[in-house]
């Protein structure tokens, strides 16, 4: 049995905690008014702490999972965070999506605590994060991914060694731009063709049958056929968060980024309509300038 710390009991941080408890691993979670309701969590042996200082004293693995840069740093160095309570040796798994150069920072604070640090930003769903078959692309010391491998698989199907420290989140950067680019591409196909008066069926049918088919269509046509707003909890907002960090990224690389910044004005434009909390899939509806009932 292993000691694990959560911090981020979300929509992904629900399924990796709910999954761990299976395996019969003790789990403390930060208790945070961000957290989804917790009770099947505390239903299987979960214990909440108050503050992430708490989470580390308790734990021998410290999983983080909460939306972004600002975050992680927040919860790792507040006067009452992660670094203040960490165990000697402990291990900071961080499966947020972040910025790189922030991860490496991190990963320095944790080391002279005393601590290792990987990062490990995930692929897949919440649906795939509740069934325990996520996939992780980890970057840090390949050693320190061997004495966690079997933990990780608790919750994920596939882990991936990538590179050192700042490898996997960058990799997640450029696996999202390409993702969310897909489906923003689609989205803005599909309302094309409905202001045009094509059914969105024929548009699934004929892309599926052509240079069109693959995991962004097959992850936006229970919206486009169905309406059905649920299928893929992945919020415009969280999109455009995804698309600006890649950007800064790759302007920090010297990298190309001018197609990233025409899915960035897309996401950013829907976000400042206040469409910020609509799934992605729904760009197919905000995009369209005919009616859209």
């Amino acid at each position: 049995m292993a000691f694990v710390g959560l911090i981020g009991l979300g929509h992904m941080g629900h399924g990796i905690a709910r999954n761990l408890l299976l395996r019969g691993h003790a789990l403390t979670f930060l208790d945070h008014p961000g957290n989804r309701p917790a009770t099947e969590i505390l239903s299987l042996g979960g214990r909440p702490a108050a503050t992430g200082q708490a989470v580390a004293a308790a734990s021998d693995t410290v999983i983080l999972c909460v939306t972004g840069s600002p975050q992680v740093e927040a919860v790792l160095t507040a006067p009452d965070g992660v670094i203040a309570g960490l165990r000697p040796g402990a291990v900071i798994v961080d499966c947020s999506t972040a910025l790189p150069d922030s991860t490496c920072r991190m990963g320095a604070l944790v080391a002279a605590a005393g601590g290792r640090y990987l990062d490990a930003p995930m692929t897949r769903t919440a649906r795939e994060a509740h069934e325990g078959r996520l996939n992780l692309l980890v970057g840090g010391d390949a050693a320190d991914l061997a004495d966690l491998r079997d933990l990780l698989g608790c919750f994920a199907e596939s882990v991936r060694h990538v590179g050192p420290l700042g490898s996997g989140h960058r990799l997640k950067l450029l696996h999202n731009f390409v993702s969310v680019g897909f489906l923003t591409l689609l989205a803005e196909a599909a309302a094309q063709a409905q202001d045009a008066g094509i059914a969105p069926r024929t548009l699934i049918d004929v892309l599926q049958a052509g240079g069109g088919a693959g995991v962004a269509l097959d992850r936006i046509t229970p919206f486009l056929a169905e309406g059905d707003r649920a299928a893929m909890a992945f919020s415009i907002a969280n999109a455009a968060k995804d698309l600006d960090y890649h950007r800064q990224m790759s302007a920090a690389s010297g990298a190309a980024h001018a197609v990233a910044d025409g899915i960035a004005l897309t996401l950013a434009q829907a976000v400042e309509a206040g469409a910020g909390g609509a799934n992605l899939p729904e760009l197919a509806s905000l995009l369209r300038t005919g009616p859209t009932a």
